[in-house]
């Protein structure tokens, strides 16, 4: 197996002298790779990290970076970094976070993997994407239309689905390349917007090339979802739902109508349904078995950070330590019984019945508590307004400019909508392929603006 990695390094390297633009294809179509895990020497790496390193160090020797820093080249150098004020200060919030964890070899790897290689890939894609954006969506297009395809290959046959509970047709649960559901509509919910965007930055008269082109992304959006319907990933529906509402209010005064008469024609129709209305309300109070289950998370949390974290968090990689203190081994599941509290109270039988053991998680499974316990409180703060930040910038953009580019970031602010959606209940960012998507995402609109800082 090393030696077959050996080899595909090899090769890689070999791409990304000769085509540096092909490697970066590579890279965002071959995210999923961070699965494919080796020893080099006493070092653990994957398959995914060593590509972005040759990436970023062949960039690196071809562009000379460092010459722009030379005293006579102060007066014509680039325009300074999109958002570099804020990554300097990711790097720091997520040094201080390595610093609480003591410097050791978990939290070494996390701040690499979801920190370093990012950032590192987001400067080769600012520095190679001036021709244009399009470059960076299409090879996330042929991820996804792989990683979508092999779960709908699951969800018929069952096959290679590790968790036989997952596997069983009656609660089957698709993971496609990924080691639980749920990262099925983490992988695929951004990326579907970005091909929406993509997809509606065609021109309406198509050459026969471009007509074919238009059917995959159309195909891929189709089977990205049903992968996302069949994986049972309602935070990352919900997400989608949320961000076709932000970004048909955010196109044109038509389709804001329509976001709005949708929106107000859903709250009749729950307002007559009295089980659709207590299943919504369910879901959005938190009051189902998975909504428990985060709230008693969160509970925990705040417990972990009273006790004397409040500012620090607790460090890269240690939210699991930190938290077991304050872990609650089960809960009792509320239900619509009146008479619930006083059974579980006295009834032991109905106390086995509602009782549900709870593990400890990695992360806490909200955007903002994952940050601030991670890379301390002033990371979740810079990650917020970064975010904040994104979304002022790309609603200004457009205003500005035509139409497809126009198509392209309201697929930028759909895909960043529904991450942070569904990141309510959830972890976006802490993975690899995910930290690597959220920057390709920043950086996309980074470039648009650099384009067009004359006109905003």
């Amino acid at each position: 197996m090393e030696i077959l990695m050996l080899l595909a390094i090899i090769c890689f390297t070999f791409i990304a002298v000769l085509r540096l633009d092909w490697a970066l294809f590579i890279v965002l179509a071959a995210l999923p790779t961070y699965l494919l895990r080796f020893n080099i020497g006493p070092i653990p790496v994957t398959l995914l990290e060593l590509m972005i390193l040759i990436t970023f160090a062949v960039w690196a020797i071809k562009d000379k970076p460092w010459k722009r820093l030379q005293k006579s080249a102060w007066k014509v150098r680039r325009q300074k970094y999109p958002y570099h004020l804020e990554i300097i200060g990711v790097l720091i919030a997520a040094w201080a976070g390595l610093a609480i964890a003591g410097f050791d070899n978990s939290a070494l790897g996390i701040f690499k993997a979801y920190f370093l290689e990012p950032l590192m890939l987001y400067i080769v894609i600012i520095n190679r994407g001036q021709s244009g954006i399009k470059k960076f969506i299409w090879p996330l297009a042929i991820s996804a239309a792989v990683a979508s395809i092999y779960a709908l290959f699951q969800q018929i046959t069952g096959l290679y689905i590790f968790n036989d509970f997952w596997a069983l047709l009656s609660q089957r649960r698709v993971t496609s390349f990924f080691p639980y559901p749920n990262a099925v509509g983490l992988f695929l919910a951004p990326i579907i917007f970005l091909l929406g965007g993509l997809l509606c930055s065609f021109p309406h008269r198509t050459t026969l090339l471009k007509a074919g082109q238009k059917v995959f992304l159309f195909l891929t959006i189709a089977s990205s979802i049903l992968a996302i319907y069949f994986a049972h990933s309602e935070g990352a529906l919900v997400g989608i739902a949320g961000g076709i509402f932000i970004v048909a209010l955010l196109a044109h005064k038509n389709t804001r109508k329509a976001a709005i008469a949708s929106a107000m024609l859903a709250v009749i129709i729950l307002s007559i349904s009295a089980p659709a209305w207590n299943y919504v309300e369910n879901k959005a109070t938190l009051m189902d078995l998975s909504g428990q289950i985060r709230r008693q998370q969160w509970k925990e949390t705040f417990q972990m950070l009273e006790d004397g974290r409040l500012v620090s968090g607790a460090g890269l990689d240690k939210y699991q330590e930190a938290v077991a203190p304050f872990h609650q081994e089960g809960i009792f599941v509320k239900n619509d019984d009146p008479d619930w509290y006083r059974k579980v109270v006295w009834n032991d039988e109905y106390k086995k019945q509602v009782w549900q053991p709870v593990e400890i998680y990695k992360y806490p499974h909200n955007i903002f508590l994952n940050f601030w316990t991670e890379i301390t409180l002033f990371g979740a703060f810079l990650f917020t307004w970064l975010i904040a930040r994104f979304f002022y910038d790309a609603i200004k953009l457009l205003k500005k400019l035509e139409r497809e580019k126009r198509m392209l970031v309201l697929g930028l602010i759909g895909a960043m909508s529904a991450l942070v959606i569904h990141g309510l209940v959830d972890v976006p960012y802490f993975k690899n392929d995910l930290a690597i998507i959220f920057w390709v995402i920043v950086a996309m609109v980074g470039i648009i603006k650099i384009k067009n800082t004359k006109s905003i």
